[in-house]
């Protein structure tokens, strides 16, 4: 991927943004264990940031994948993990399905105001019984005359207590598990559908829900593409998802970095600075080169898939990297910040809370390896 003027203006003008609109009140947004989406989206959406690779006729910018890359790496400037995830579920895991198979009806009914950020979307996968396992999954869509009767759960969702509409994965036929679902636009005002709000050790200004489906009508017209393809439509939806995991993550790292190479310069002991210990400084340029290792793999994955290659073995291994060495660098810079780190109102104690999840949503690393290892074609499955 190489980057222009005009990734590099999109970036400072998406950051500008960050700084006057989001940064100043996430302290109050954890607090609240909220934020206010529908106000946030509509900021962002008036600046075209919400619709980036989107088609122009529903509102979209029309720009290829690597402008909307530029964007989620911008995301991780935000100072903390969760306000940057709920805006991933609306550009890249609620909607990338809808804009390319979606009908022209159900792109300007839901796409279009999504762009807008006039509705928030969210994404419906996760059952209790079926996380990384999606083919398992028991919601169930069954025909009533021009509509389906959706009956089943959803757990895990983020932005659900907030969200309009919800992009949901459920089955809508009785074959092989890999053949017999579909995705439904259905919107959460809907008769029959109920919300609880779930807790969190981390991402706490992130609203996320279980939502509860009992005999709800949705038109068929709701449909994402073909019956019964929405398996297909949800894999290739998982490749933004991970992809955007990865590009977040490149700078929510470099700034755990920097920050602690600040702290650690300015704070003494012994008659030194933390920093000026060789154990300290080469462990940070350690974490530091494998940040930029993993940001080439990133954007050579974003560069093919821009190409329009198949880079689903790339983008599994994105999602396991970044998971793993947000993890390692969280954990080493929050010990260099002793009992400073550990206390919750610290900046990197939160990234520690929040990205610990990088392992385990949108896929656990051990079904990303499970993936490589298939394509690989070293796995006995």
């Amino acid at each position: 991927m190489r980057l222009t003027h005009e990734h590099q203006e999109l970036a400072a003008s998406l950051e500008k943004f960050i700084e006057a609109e989001v940064n100043p009140h996430v302290d109050q947004w954890e607090d609240d264990e909220i934020f206010p989406a529908h106000e946030v989206f509509k900021k962002m959406g008036d600046l075209g940031f919400l619709g980036i690779d989107k088609p122009e006729a529903f509102g979209g910018s029309g720009l290829d994948y690597s402008f909307a890359a530029v964007a989620a790496e911008t995301l991780g400037a935000i100072s903390c993990g969760a306000i940057a995830m709920a805006t991933g579920v609306q550009t890249s895991m609620a909607t990338p399905a809808l804009a390319r198979h979606g009908s022209d009806e159900l792109r300007r009914d839901y796409l279009t105001p999504a762009i807008a950020g006039d509705m928030v979307a969210c994404i419906g996968v996760t059952e209790s019984g079926a996380g990384s396992d999606v083919a398992s999954l028991k919601t169930t869509a069954r025909k009533d005359g021009d509509d389906y009767i959706i009956n089943g759960a959803k757990m895990f969702i983020t932005n659900g207590m907030q969200a309009d509409w919800v992009c949901l994965l459920c089955n809508t036929g009785d074959g092989a598990v890999h053949k017999n679902k579909s995705l439904i636009i259905v919107p959460l005002d809907s008769p029959g559908i109920t919300k609880h709000k779930m807790r969190k050790i981390g991402m706490m200004a992130s609203d996320t829900a279980q939502l509860f489906f009992d005999d709800v009508r949705v038109p068929q017209r709701n449909r994402i593409g073909d019956e019964n393809r929405g398996f297909i439509y949800q894999m290739e939806q998982f490749q933004e998802e991970r992809m955007f995991a990865g590009l977040r993550g490149l700078r929510v790292m470099d700034d755990a970095i920097g920050d602690t190479i600040e702290y650690t310069r300015g704070r003494q002991a012994f008659g030194k600075s933390i920093l000026d210990n060789q154990v300290v400084h080469y462990r940070l340029a350690e974490l530091q080169t494998d940040v930029e290792a993993l940001r080439a793999l990133v954007y050579k994955t974003v560069g093919l898939y821009v190409d329009g290659e198949e880079v689903t073995k790339l983008a599994s291994m994105v999602k396991l990297k970044v998971g793993r060495l947000q993890r390692e660098v969280m954990d080493s810079c929050l010990q260099y910040w002793g009992g400073h780190g550990y206390v919750w109102e610290s900046p990197i104690s939160r990234k520690f809370r929040d990205f610990r999840v990088s392992s385990i949503g949108g896929g656990a690393d051990e079904i990303m390896l499970r993936i490589i290892s298939k394509l690989m074609g070293i796995s006995p499955d």
